[in-house]
């Protein structure tokens, strides 16, 4: 439904009959965090700037990088995978 509190004309999927139904009848949308700034899915509506996927940004990048970041990549450990010496010369003489 089209919202028509914090960012009138947007189909938000929070949105019901009764209202906003983002955490019970008197919470709505949260403004983004700094973190947010960069974000493709952060838009400027006349009551400020809101995410689009997610109606409290702030509780996203509590834990670390937001899952809907579109600006930040995670970046993951290489494993150092052990290798056996001896299975490693086998593969080697077999031209695997």
């Amino acid at each position: 439904m089209e919202c028509t509190f914090v960012k009138p004309g947007y189909d938000c999927n929070f949105m019901s009959k009764a209202g906003c139904g983002f955490g019970g009848a008197s919470e709505t949308c949260h403004e983004v965090v700094a973190a947010c700034e960069g974000c493709e899915r952060v838009h400027d509506w006349p009551g400020g700037k809101f995410c689009t996927s997610f109606a409290k940004p702030a509780a996203k990048w509590a834990t670390g990088i937001c899952n809907f970041a579109t600006h930040k990549k995670v970046e993951r450990a290489q494993s150092t995978k052990k290798v056996n010496p001896l299975k490693a010369s086998k593969k080697a003489a077999a031209g695997k």
